[in-house]
């Protein structure tokens, strides 16, 4: 298995921008994807964005045009830039590593988007 662990989060005002980061402890190559998730208050956990092996990248249309998911292959890091945030992207945000059978996931770091 190999760990993940998300930074980043925090409160911002609406229009606003933040950096998540999703720091592991192994080869991230190593996944077949991986990607970013967000739980909202009273809602179910829902895809925001991923990246395959290859570099493909697929976003949630309610961030497609503000969220950009990036990697660093060296420093083992995943990376979510997220501009223009508004209240609905209130949220814990979980980075997640994909195999082929199985899922790893950290533990979450929360953004709260708020005046």
């Amino acid at each position: 298995q190999v760990q993940l662990a998300e930074s980043g989060g925090g409160l911002v005002q609406p229009g606003g921008s933040l950096r998540l980061s999703c720091a592991a402890s192994g080869s991230i190559f190593g996944f077949n994807a991986m990607g970013w998730y967000r739980q909202g208050p009273g809602k179910e956990r829902e895809l925001v964005a991923t990246i395959s092996r290859n570099g493909n990248t697929n976003y949630a249309d309610s961030v497609k045009a503000r969220f950009t998911i990036s990697r660093d292959i060296a420093k083992n890091t995943l990376y979510l830039q997220m501009n223009s945030l508004n209240v609905e992207d209130t949220a814990v945000y979980y980075c997640s590593g994909r195999y082929y059978t199985y899922a790893d996931w950290g533990q979450g770091t929360q953004v709260t988007v708020s005046s």
